[in-house]
């Protein structure tokens, strides 16, 4: 029997030696490669073509093999089949709407891929025309605007997404024929969600994007005033289940790597060798979904809101779902979350369950993003993750959420392999305030990212998250229990890695908060203790730090004035030493003692304070302090 073979709309018998046989929608492309009309002798031409399947690999590649003169010449009826295929979108007949869609994704793809070299504006005229462009684009905007919003077959959607971004000239008139209500429709919708939210978030993230500080972005504008509730919702449950969805597949991963003898000896070899070790759990991030993220907290304050919005923590199902035929496969880490999940935004509490919410998804995606920043994408993931935590400490009402008493969570953050520590288990995490789990990110970055290749600007980032969230704590008064010895401690080993004296004083600073205004917000009078204890043990970290940047301000250089300002921020840190450094000097003189252990150090600092309250003690020692250095 023979066998037939169709490959790039040639069919063939492989038995026979005759000439190969093309199908009909084939050679319907090609009388429109050719100079004449093709509806001049065929009159339904158009619609006959609609009826057909698409081909699109022969089409894009028809495209793309044209050179400059075929192009001038076959232009006219490109722009015909441009136009038809609008014209097709308004028709009843499904079979005509999902070709016509079907051929304009081809017919944007082999252009784009034929002028990737060329000006948009060439790309613009070949399509449709200078003359005609901005109606036919208006056309196509208001049709597929329909087809969204409408009760069509969600297939058509889905190609009508594909639609958008293909070439930054056709989102000019993006621009123009604003579809901003349209992504809200499919967001608000439980239905539509679930297809096509994950599209419709990214591509507002990028639309918001579009020449943002060049000219004035309309989605920009509107983004900003979204009070929707449902909208709002809608976009943070597609967030949130990206991020979940990645969540879990570093996790299977990560849990696959330990099972099992074989692994196990992997990963005893691999310890040796840390950074190979790591790179096996690298999964691709979610840019995109990062993008979104960031410009909804960032542009939209009520957004803040759905940050918070508490539902319980259940792990999406590791079924994998088709993808549609028209979306390329995606990479680990991209994939859309499963649609029983995005349509399923209300879910039965169970008081085992442990609740969760879109910011402690977040968390856990830093915490994972964060560990390996050796290469310029994952260094730019982190610092987005960055930047958006940045955002979120600078809003009120999310700073009240993060230290309210009444929301405890329980966050796994995931931490870095390193050769001083095992991997931790933490099954029996606190349930605290979500300020906890923020501080705890900033601490393991901090202590796990002190390389060669040093992150200045994430340091910077981070520190500065921190130091705002310090300033929401004095103003408010609030005393949160967190265990800021791991904080300062990591805060000096930074001061021990630090070769930029700008970065030097936003640390110094963090220790004068602490020492000036910890009575406000610290939790106890202990947590001075640890804090002088901590200063005191580690003194020779800032008495070389002052010794050099005293050497610094006396000298000319560009670094003289910012060596300045630190000299002046370690006034309250020397004091602390100067005062008791000579009576554990003397204590451990008179009791012949070597070394003395934390508690003989936290008993002296004890003594001082019987006798002198904590805000008199520190004036006096600033005073003194202040007297020695004029």
């Amino acid at each position: 029997m023979s066998q037939v073979e169709k490959k790039a709309g040639l069919l063939r018998r492989t038995s026979s030696s005759k000439k190969p046989l093309k199908e009909k929608v084939v050679l319907m492309y090609d009388e429109i490669f050719a100079k004449e009309d093709p509806a001049k002798n065929n009159p339904r031409f158009w619609d006959e073509l609609f009826l057909m399947k698409v081909n699109l690999e022969y089409l894009e590649s028809k495209l793309e093999s044209v050179d400059g003169e075929e192009v001038q010449r076959i232009q006219d009826n490109i722009n015909s089949l441009f136009h038809h295929c609008v014209q097709a979108l308004g028709e009843e007949h499904q079979i005509k709407v999902v070709n016509a869609l079907q051929t304009l994704c081809a017919l944007f793809r082999g252009v784009h891929q034929k002028n990737k070299s060329a000006s948009g504006f060439d790309i613009i005229n070949m399509l449709m025309g200078f003359d005609k462009a901005e109606q036919r684009m208006k056309d196509l905007m208001e049709r597929l605007d329909s087809l969204l919003c409408g009760d069509g077959s969600e297939s058509l959607k889905s190609l009508y997404e594909l639609q958008y971004v293909r070439q930054n000239t056709i989102l000019e008139y993006v621009m123009i024929n604003s579809i901003f209500e349209a992504i809200l429709q499919i967001l608000s919708d439980v239905s539509s969600r679930g297809q096509h939210g994950y599209d419709a978030v990214v591509l507002l993230a990028l639309l918001v994007n579009y020449r943002k500080y060049e000219s004035v972005n309309p989605y920009i504008v509107k983004l900003s005033i979204v009070d929707d509730e449902p909208t709002l919702d809608g976009m943070g449950m597609v967030v949130h289940h990206a991020l979940t969805e990645y969540n879990r597949q570093y996790k299977d991963k990560e849990e696959e790597n330990q099972g099992g003898f074989f692994s196990t000896l992997t990963s005893m070899v691999g310890s040796m060798f840390i950074a190979d070790a790591d790179e096996k759990l690298s999964v691709q991030t979610n840019e995109a979904i990062l993008l979104a993220l960031y410009e909804a907290v960032h542009l939209n304050r009520n957004f803040i809101t759905v940050l918070a919005q508490s539902h319980p923590e259940i792990d999406i199902p590791t079924t994998p779902t088709t993808p549609t035929p028209t979306t390329p496969t995606t990479p680990l880490g991209t994939t859309p979350p499963s649609l029983d999940m995005m349509n399923n935004p209300e879910l039965p509490l169970d008081p085992n369950l442990q609740t969760s919410n879109l910011l402690i998804t977040f968390l856990k995606y830093a915490s994972i993003v964060m560990q390996d920043t050796k290469d310029e994408h994952r260094l730019n993931s982190a610092r987005l993750c960055l930047i958006i935590l940045t955002c979120i400490a600078e809003d009120q009402y999310a700073d009240a959420f993060l230290h309210d008493d009444n929301m405890n969570f329980r966050v796994n953050l995931h931490k870095m392999p390193m050769r001083h520590r095992k991997k931790a288990v933490d099954k029996n995490i606190p349930s605290r305030p979500l300020v906890c789990a923020v501080l705890d990110l900033m601490v393991e970055f901090i202590v796990t990212h002190m390389m060669k290749d040093f992150p200045m600007d994430l340091y910077l980032r981070c520190v500065q998250i921190i130091h705002k969230l310090l300033c929401y704590q004095k103003k408010c008064r609030i005393r949160l229990h967190y265990t800021w010895r791991e904080l300062w401690s990591a805060l000096i080993n930074l001061l021990k890695f630090l070769l930029s004296n700008e970065t030097t004083l936003l640390v110094v600073n963090l220790f004068n908060m602490f020492i000036t205004y910890g009575d406000t917000f610290l939790p106890t009078s202990n947590s001075y203790d640890e804090l002088y204890y901590e200063i005191v043990r580690m003194h020779q970290v800032f008495d070389n730090l002052y010794c050099m940047v005293l050497r610094v301000s006396t000298n000319t250089g560009q670094w003289k004035e910012a060596a300045s300002k630190v000299t002046h921020a370690l006034v309250n840190v020397r004091a602390i030493i100067n005062h008791f450094n000579p009576k554990i000097e003397s204590y451990a003189a008179v009791n012949h003692i070597s070394q003395l252990s934390e508690e003989q150090v936290r008993s002296i600092s004890l003594n001082v304070r019987k006798n002198v309250s904590l805000n008199t003690l520190s004036q006096d020692i600033l005073l003194k302090e202040f007297s020695t250095i004029s």
